[in-house]
């Protein structure tokens, strides 16, 4: 390998704009193990350009692309449903919950997911533009805040849960190709002469060098949008309230658990298990165990009403 692609620490790669105008100029791409270079190649970027000397990130500007599509979307079911009167509480839940899951992905992503890494640098732990966001803490935050905004409005949890369960999962998606073009989250060598190589300056070029790795997230990214049209497909008919939100999370959760047996950034524990696999475990049974319930709850409500 030529020496103009030795590897490149995090450090120069933030700090010294030199090695990113030369990685971007004579940049190298692989496929099926063979190598090109050239302009005309194609390759990851972590910076889509700069003003001045401040970079814009992939990384941010596509998990903010990927909030106001899950919005936009879940607006859009809201009008489509007659569910007009949700409309502005959606609007209005939207910042909270945006904020609510950022806190809650970096909470997870450094005290569950890279303790090890985050208790030697703890400077790093409020670099969330450098990457490291779970999205299943992401979620967890904003299930939070988004069970608080309704019981001081004296909402429906279920009712809106479902409203925004494609939504989530459409966001969750193009979280995943943020993940992509930053380098993080992702796969392990995949022991052949395929797969993806990241280029230099990324965690996954510092962790495991030129060995192609398993495209983890983007299958997982890929898998989401199967996901999100599986429940356009469920909100055709009616079900209990809560069906399509605890079908949305056993879904993505067991398609999660499946993929991190092929991901190579976390470490591993009881079983070989990561802790997404822990996390994703827990959620598809109670959500297999709620199934039942809600709809045993919904018999009483819908009873209930026609009594009255």
């Amino acid at each position: 390998m030529s020496s103009l692609y030795r590897k490149v620490t995090s450090h120069e790669y933030h700090q010294k704009p030199s090695y990113r105008i030369r990685l971007k100029s004579e940049r190298q791409v692989w496929y099926n193990g063979r190598t090109c270079q050239g302009k005309k190649g194609h390759s990851l970027h972590q910076y889509w350009f700069y003003i001045g000397t401040f970079p814009v990130r992939a990384y941010s500007t596509l998990f903010l692309l990927a909030f106001l599509l899950g919005l936009g979307a879940t607006v859009y079911f809201a009008k489509v449903e007659g569910k007009q009167a949700l409309v502005d509480h959606v609007l209005n839940l939207g910042p909270l919950l945006f904020l609510g899951g950022l806190v809650g992905s970096r909470i997870w992503q450094v005290f569950f997911f890279d303790w090890s890494y985050y208790s030697q640098n703890p400077a790093q732990i409020i670099a969330i533009w450098n990457g490291g966001l779970s999205i299943q803490g992401g979620v967890m935050g904003a299930l939070i805040t988004g069970f608080l905004y309704i019981r001081w409005k004296h909402l429906s949890f279920w009712e809106l849960a479902d409203l925004c369960a494609p939504g989530i999962i459409l966001g969750q998606s193009i979280g995943r190709d943020a993940n992509l073009m930053n380098g993080d989250a992702f796969g392990s060598p995949t022991g052949g002469d395929f797969g993806l190589l990241y280029p230099e300056g990324t965690l996954a070029r510092q962790t495991y060098g030129d060995r192609p790795l398993w495209p983890a997230e983007v299958w997982e990214g890929q898998g989401d949008i199967i996901i999100f049209g599986l429940l356009l497909l469920l909100k055709q008919r009616r079900w209990p309230r809560g069906y399509v939100f605890v079908f949305e999370n056993i879904l993505y959760n067991l398609e999660r658990f499946l993929l991190e047996m092929l991901r190579g950034d976390s470490p591993r524990f009881l079983f070989h298990w990561d802790a997404a696999q822990w996390t994703s475990a827990p959620v598809v049974l109670l959500g297999v165990i709620l199934l039942p319930v809600l709809s045993v709850y919904d018999k009483r409500r819908l009873s209930a009403a026609r009594a009255a």
